[in-house]
């Protein structure tokens, strides 16, 4: 028990004095007020500053039994690597939203992320999004032919016999 709570169990009371010194020493040892306060648990995804969950990874490594042991930072690696992807992919595919005039992500603008994207293309290659339709894409053999070619044809049939 501190002097403070000797004294008001005894019913005295702090001077004025002796309260100054009390604040000048509560720097000192065991933190009180608002900094013991704010040493509460703090979760692993926000002591690396991430947003994905690193103990439901880290639990999802352990239990999957990939090896006996799992390091501390590999699921905190693991966290950041999947929430920088998830970054990526939503800001292509918000962008591709936008240049649709849509607020909405839906997977078809995912798809066309990924799809225009080389590097999310290579890693997601063999991935199938449903509902994500196909890349726009016209044989240009298959589009009319532009220039001298198309006035000299007309007229003329398809086949010489």
């Amino acid at each position: 028990m501190c002097i403070r709570d000797r004294r008001r169990v005894h019913g005295e009371e702090q001077s004025k004095k002796e309260r100054e010194k009390m604040s000048s020493i509560a720097g000192k040892g065991k933190a009180r007020g608002k900094a013991a306060a704010s040493s509460k648990a703090q979760s692993r995804s926000s002591k690396a500053g991430l947003q994905f969950p690193v103990g439901r990874l880290s639990r999802f490594l352990k239990s999957a039994k990939y090896a006996e042991r799992v390091g501390a930072g590999a699921p905190v690696y693991m966290a950041a690597v999947l929430e920088y992807l998830a970054a990526e992919v939503l800001e292509l595919a918000g962008n591709a939203a936008k240049d649709n005039h849509k607020t909405r992500i839906v997977p078809r603008y995912i798809l066309l992320a990924i799809r225009n994207d080389e590097e999310l293309n290579r890693l997601m290659g063999n991935c199938t999004i449903a509902d994500g339709g196909v890349l726009p894409n016209i044989n240009p053999l298959l589009l009319p032919s532009k220039g001298k070619g198309a006035k000299e044809n007309t007229g003329e049939a398809s086949q010489d016999v």
